[in-house]
């Protein structure tokens, strides 16, 4: 290590940031004796620079460059352009991401090394013994180096990133028309062209992340790649914008679009191999201002089948599930907004029903996940084959159970509504924030309120939750409100869990989602109501005589339990 760094290092000892950051005019008296009481509160869980950066007085780089200066150590901002990814290989991967450093560079045979803890005498030494080089240490923000790190060490078995950056001609590129791209044969990706890697890369890094979907864009003077990871959007690629044109036709050429069409939006599928095992995607673009916008929805089979005791459901609320699916008729509706999960449960439980004995039939836009002896068709409504067409076609198919991809008009629903009449079970969702108000949606289709309460049989509305990461999971004490909130739905609770963010969950202290859910099974008393026409506040006074655990509570509960956090439950449950 540098003689001069770790004299330096030693010789400053513990320093003060409050102390630093204050002499500095980066914060004030008043901020720092409120971040040290917040500090407090927390039984010190967390380290000030931490407190400081969560109430929004400082920023990590004001963190790091204060102690940098007290520890005589360079401050620098790490990027994906200034780490050479070759000398990344100098140190183990595991050694890398447990300790969040990034070998940077060699120069005169000293290796240059980011660490995000500079005042870490024992990580400096273990570093000189894991590379057996000389080592000069530059302090950098963990952000910007798990950031790099991501750009860098993508996965195992994927070339790193900057190298197609390195072989980029802006202006001339060789686009190869290829209709089934093998993403697991990485030394035919290597030979060819740098667009054609990059789109490869994008997706074989969505699938490994388990991005839902990636959203490649276009801005003045900048081009990125996000991935919508646990339903929030997280930017990993930024190629230079002179890219993005070329970006935008090799996936149009993969998903069989035009790629001379500019000025409408378009839609297509891309089918891959990635280690082995089929991927369906779902292209769109749409023409914005400084370029076309692409959205392709990533459906991985592989997961988009989960058995429904790993979906989230409660022990109770899956029995009562199960018992109103097993209906000999009926209409069953899953609801909720967009991306809530809604497929996924009655993929779930699809996939649980089928059997040689059943005939379950299916109408979707599109299909997204094949199961196999479920009977599954794609309406096309270019060619007049639309949902209620499929439907009342599947009627003359002896079907024992029908599902519905969504019943979005009037002449849906009335079919859906005539075939639980006439002794079949579907199954269908609605956009409803609710489970009461899909009865209140479906009347005002034009479906008779004595209808509905002839053939509803279930609702069960839900939303997606991020749960905590189980690696930097952690318990803390919860202050007056938010105990308050919590006790009103489970009781007294002294502790809750949240987590403190690590390198395997990308610093955000979530990983996966689960579901929470509000199931509605009627009793007589409530479909009496419905058939009368009752209002909505009417239906949900009676639902609440019924016991109905709301979505809210349901979330609560599962916080209380240490599945997810309460904020992550008010966030997605507004009441």
């Amino acid at each position: 290590m540098n003689l001069s760094a770790s004299a330096a290092i030693s010789a400053a000892g513990k320093v003060q940031l409050g102390e630093l950051l204050l002499d500095s005019g980066v914060i004030t008296q008043d901020q720092l004796e409120q971040a040290l009481d917040d500090q407090e509160r927390r039984g010190r869980k967390k380290l000030l620079g931490e407190v400081l950066v969560e109430l929004n007085f400082v920023t990590q780089e004001q963190v790091m460059e204060a102690l940098a200066g007290a520890y005589g150590v360079p401050f620098a901002r790490v990027t994906p352009r200034i780490a050479d990814p070759r000398v990344t290989e100098s140190l183990p991967r595991e050694f890398i991401e447990n300790h969040c450093v990034l070998p940077l560079f060699y120069v005169e045979e000293v290796l240059t090394v980011a660490v995000s803890e500079p005042a870490n005498l024992f990580l400096i030494e273990e570093i000189e013994r894991v590379s057996g080089a000389r080592v000069q240490i530059v302090a950098s923000t963990a952000n910007d180096i798990r950031a790099t790190l991501q750009a860098h060490l993508p996965s195992a078995n994927v070339f790193v990133i900057d190298d197609i950056y390195d072989d980029v001609e802006l202006g001339d590129f060789s686009i190869v028309d290829q209709q089934m791209a093998d993403l697991g044969n990485l030394e035919q990706m290597a030979g060819q062209s740098p667009v054609v890697k990059l789109v490869n890369f994008m997706i074989y890094q969505a699938v490994q992340d388990r991005a839902s979907d990636i959203h490649v864009e276009a801005h003045d003077h900048s081009s990125r790649a996000r991935y919508r990871i646990d339903g929030r959007l997280v930017t990993k690629l930024t190629p230079p914008h002179q890219m993005h044109p070329a970006i935008v036709s090799r996936i149009k050429i993969m998903s069989n679009l035009d790629i001379s069409e500019r000025r409408i939006p378009q839609d297509g599928d891309i089918h891959v191999m990635i280690d082995g095992r089929p991927i369906d995607l779902r292209v769109s673009t749409m023409p914005g201002k400084y370029g076309e916008k692409v959205v392709i929805r990533v459906i991985d089979n592989r997961s988009a089948i989960v058995p429904l005791k790993k979906i989230g459901f409660d022990e109770t609320v899956l029995e009562q599930w199960r018992e109103a699916t097993n209906a000999p008729n009926g209409v069953i509706l899953v609801t909720g907004p967009t991306g809530s999960g809604k497929s996924t449960t009655l993929y779930s439980l699809l996939s649980e029903m089928s059997s040689e004995e059943v005939n379950i039939s299916t109408v979707e836009n599109p299909v997204e996940v094949s199961i196999p002896t479920i009977n599954q068709f794609q309406v096309n409504e270019k060619a007049g084959f639309t949902f209620a067409g499929a439907l009342r076609a599947l009627l003359r198919q002896d079907p024992d159970v029908l599902m519905v991809g969504e019943i979005r008009d009037v002449e849906t629903a009335t079919i859906a509504t005539q075939a639980a009449l006439t002794g079949h079970v579907v199954f269908s969702t609605l956009h409803t924030n609710d489970s009461m108000s899909a009865v209140t949606r479906l009347v005002n289709m034009g479906v008779e309120p004595y209808l509905v309460a002839a053939v509803l049989r279930a609702v069960l509305a839900q939303r997606l939750v991020r749960k905590i990461c189980p690696h930097c999971k952690e318990a803390y004490e919860p202050d007056d409100r938010t105990r308050a909130t919590v006790e009103e739905v489970v009781g007294e609770c002294d502790t809750l869990y949240r987590g403190g963010g690590c390198s395997r969950c990308f610093g955000r202290g979530y990983a996966g989602r689960l579901g929470i859910f509000e199931l509605l099974v009627p009793d007589e008393i409530i479909l009496e109501a419905i058939g009368k026409g009752a209002e909505l506040h009417t239906l949900r006074a009676l639902a609440q005589e019924l016991n109905l655990r709301t979505l809210r509570e349901d979330g609560l509960q599962k916080a209380a339990l240490g599945l997810t956090t309460v904020e992550e439950v008010l966030r997605v449950c507004a009441t």
